[in-house]
C-alpha cells in the first residue's frame, strides 16, 4: 500500500492513494488552517468507522443477513498534551435491515472489533473503545 501526502501552503496538504483517489486534509483556522478539508485525526478516526462498517456488512451478508444499510457514528476524546492521542472512542453502529438477527449483528461487530478491523487493531492497545449496536427493522 502507498500514498503521497503534499503540502499546499500553511497547513493545507493533498493526499493521494495508491489507488489513485485524492483527499485535502487541513488544519483548523486557529492553527493556521482555512477549514478547507478533514483534519488529520479526523481522517483516523473514518477510516477505523470505515473498516468497520466494511467488515460488518461483509460479515452480515456472509451469514445471509438481510442488511439494506449499516451507518457508524463515532465520537472520539483525545489527551489534552501533545501528541494528543485518541484516549477513547465510542462507535454507534446503526444497522437497518428487514428481520436482522440480533445475536447475527452482535457477532458481526464483535468480529470487526476483536478480529478483523486493522484500523481498530492499531489502536486498541492504546485506546478505549466501545460499541454500540441499534437494529432498525425496516
Amino acid at each position: 500500500m502507498k500514498a503521497r501526502v503534499e503540502w499546499r501552503g500553511e497547513v493545507s496538504f493533498e493526499a493521494e492513494s495508491g489507488s489513485g483517489h485524492r483527499l485535502v486534509l487541513d488544519g483548523a483556522p486557529e492553527h493556521g488552517g482555512q477549514n478547507a478539508g478533514l483534519r488529520p485525526m479526523e481522517a483516523v478516526l473514518i477510516g477505523m468507522g470505515a473498516c468497520s462498517a466494511f467488515d460488518v456488512v461483509a460479515i452480515l451478508k456472509k451469514a445471509r443477513q438481510p442488511v439494506r444499510d449499516c451507518v457508524v457514528e463515532l465520537e472520539a476524546d483525545r489527551a489534552e498534551t501533545p501528541p494528543r492521542v485518541f484516549t477513547q472512542v465510542r462507535m454507534r453502529f446503526v444497522v437497518t435491515g428487514t428481520g436482522l438477527r440480533p445475536a447475527a449483528v452482535e457477532r458481526a461487530v464483535n468480529l470487526s472489533a476483536e478480529k478483523y478491523c486493522s484500523a481498530t487493531a492499531m489502536l486498541r492497545p492504546t485506546v478505549d473503545i466501545r460499541h454500540e449496536v441499534q437494529i432498525v427493522e425496516v
